[in-house]
C-alpha cells in the first residue's frame, strides 16, 4: 500500500498529525509550556493592576483626608476668631484682656509645636492626628462653654496646644501625599482651610442673624467635628521609614529651613492680625454693625480660598521667589488701603485683595521646608514654630499698641511685615530644591 499502515490507537491524539509525532509540542517543548507562561504573566498582570488601583485609591483617599483635616481646622478656628466680639460681650473683656487670651491660646500652640519635632520623627504625622485632632475639638468646646476668665484662658490653653499637634501634622502629612503624588499639591490643601474659615464666618453670622450666643455657635461646631476628626484617622498615610528614625530629630536642618521659618513669621503675623482684630476694627473704627463686621474674616478666606487654588499652577509657572514677593508688595499695599478705606465696604473690598495676597506664602514656605531634608516632618515642625511664633506676638503686639496709641495706627504693622516678606523672598534662592520621592509604606490596613 503506497500509503503505508493507518494509524493504530496508540498513534492518534494531540501529539500526532497524520500518524507523525509532533516534535515541537512534546511535554518539555517551550511550546507546551507558552499557555501555563501566558496564565502566569496575566495573573501577574492582573495582580498589579489590582494594586495600583489599590495604591490609587489609598492616594486619592489620602488626599481628600488631608484637604478636610484642613477644612475643619479653618472650621474650629475661624469660629472661635469671628466670634470674638460676641466673647468680649460675653465675658465683658478689654482689648487687652482678649490680647491675653489669644497669647495663652497662642502660647499653648507654640509650646506644642516646639516639642513636636522629635514627636514627629518618632511617630509620624498620622499617629499625632490621630490624637490631636479629637482633642481640639474637646478644646474648642471647653472654650464655649467657659463661664469666666480664668477658665477661658484654660480653655483656651488646651484649644492651643491641641491645635498645634494639629497643625504641624496635618503639614507634614500634606507634604508626605505631596512627595508621592510627585507634584505640588499644597496649596490646594491649605485651600480646604480657607473653605472652613468662610463656613465659620457664614455660620457666625447667620448665628448672629438668628440671635445664637457665642456658646452655642461655638460648641456646635465643636461636638460636629470630634466625631469627623476621629473618622479621619483612617485616611493618613504612614510616614516615610526615615521619618520615623530616632536620628531624624538630631538632625541639624538647613539654613533654608530657617528662613523659611522667617517668612512664616511674618506671614502668620499678617493673618493672625485679620483674623483676631478686623472685626473689632470694622466695627468699633468704622462703625459697620456687628453682621457686617463678621464677614471681614470670611471675605478674606475667600480671596485666600481663590489664590490656593491657583497657587500650585501659578508656582509651577513664575517660582516660589517671584511669588513670594509679589505676595509680600500686594499684602502690603491691600493692607494700607484697609487702613485707609472711608467705608466699611471699601475695607471689606481691600480685606479680600488682602487675602489674595498673604494667602500662598505660608503653604509655599511649608512645602519648600517639606523637601529641604529627606524627612519632611522635622523641618516643617521648625517652621512651624517659628511661623506660630508670630501667630502669637501679631495679635498680641497689635492689643497693647491699640491701647498706647489706636487700633488704625496698631494695624499699621501689618504694613511693614507685608514689606518684610518681599524683602525677605529675595534671599531664596532662584532654583527649588528638587524633593526626594519617599519610601513607598502601604498599609492598606490602616489606609482606606
Amino acid at each position: 500500500m503506497p500509503y503505508g499502515p493507518l494509524p493504530g490507537p496508540a498513534d492518534t491524539g494531540p501529539g500526532t498529525l497524520n500518524g507523525r509525532a509532533r516534535p515541537s509540542e512534546t511535554p518539555d517543548s517551550p511550546a507546551a509550556a507558552a499557555p501555563e507562561a501566558r496564565r502566569a504573566m496575566n495573573s501577574r498582570q492582573i495582580l498589579i493592576t489590582k494594586e495600583v488601583c489599590l495604591m490609587t485609591r489609598d492616594l486619592r483617599t489620602a488626599r481628600n483626608g488631608a484637604v478636610l483635616t484642613f477644612l475643619l481646622g479653618g472650621l474650629m478656628v475661624g469660629t472661635m476668631t469671628v466670634r470674638i466680639p460676641a466673647l468680649t460681650d460675653k465675658l465683658h473683656l478689654s482689648e487687652a484682656m482678649i490680647g491675653t487670651v489669644l497669647l495663652v491660646w497662642g502660647l499653648g500652640a507654640l509650646v506644642t509645636m516646639q516639642a513636636m519635632r522629635p514627636v514627629m520623627a518618632r511617630a509620624g504625622s498620622r499617629t499625632v492626628l490621630r490624637v490631636g485632632g479629637p482633642a481640639t475639638a474637646i478644646g474648642l468646646v471647653a472654650v464655649a462653654f467657659a463661664p469666666n476668665l480664668p477658665l477661658l484662658l484654660a480653655a483656651a490653653a488646651l484649644f492651643g496646644m491641641a491645635f498645634g499637634m494639629i497643625d504641624i501634622a496635618m503639614n507634614a502629612q500634606g507634604s508626605t501625599v505631596e512627595r508621592v503624588h510627585g507634584r505640588p499639591l499644597m496649596n490646594g490643601m491649605h485651600a480646604g482651610w480657607c473653605v472652613g474659615a468662610i463656613a465659620a464666618g457664614a455660620m457666625g453670622a447667620l448665628s448672629i442673624v438668628l440671635g445664637l450666643s457665642f456658646t452655642a455657635n461655638v460648641a456646635l461646631v465643636g461636638l460636629v467635628s470630634l466625631p469627623v476628626m476621629v473618622a479621619l484617622g483612617r485616611t493618613y498615610l504612614p510616614d516615610t521609614p526615615a521619618a520615623g528614625s530616632a536620628g531624624a530629630a538630631r538632625r541639624r536642618l538647613p539654613p533654608i529651613v530657617y528662613l523659611l521659618g522667617a517668612l512664616m513669621f511674618f506671614a502668620f503675623m499678617v493673618e493672625g492680625t485679620v483674623a483676631d482684630w478686623n472685626g473689632l476694627f470694622m466695627r468699633d473704627t468704622l462703625g459697620a454693625p456687628e453682621a457686617l463686621a463678621a464677614l471681614g474674616y470670611p471675605i478674606f478666606e475667600a480671596g485666600m480660598l481663590i489664590a490656593r487654588l491657583t497657587g500650585d499652577r501659578l508656582r509651577s509657572r513664575f517660582g516660589v521667589r517671584g511669588m513670594l514677593t509679589v505676595s509680600g508688595l500686594a499684602t502690603a499695599g491691600f493692607f494700607a488701603v484697609v487702613l485707609a478705606a472711608p467705608a466699611p465696604m471699601v475695607a471689606l473690598v481691600a480685606v479680600f485683595f488682602v487675602g489674595l495676597g498673604v494667602a500662598t506664602i505660608s503653604p509655599l514656605t511649608l512645602s519648600l521646608a517639606g523637601t529641604a531634608t529627606d524627612t519632611p516632618g522635622p523641618a516643617i515642625a521648625q517652621a512651624g514654630a517659628m511661623g506660630y511664633a508670630g501667630l502669637l506676638l501679631g495679635p498680641v503686639a497689635i492689643g497693647f499698641l491699640s491701647d498706647a496709641t489706636s487700633l488704625r495706627t496698631a494695624l499699621g504693622l501689618a504694613v511693614v511685615l507685608g514689606l518684610l516678606i518681599a524683602a525677605t523672598a529675595r534671599f531664596l534662592p532662584r532654583e527649588e530644591p528638587v524633593a526626594t520621592p519617599p519610601a513607598p509604606v502601604r498599609e492598606p490596613a490602616a489606609v482606606g
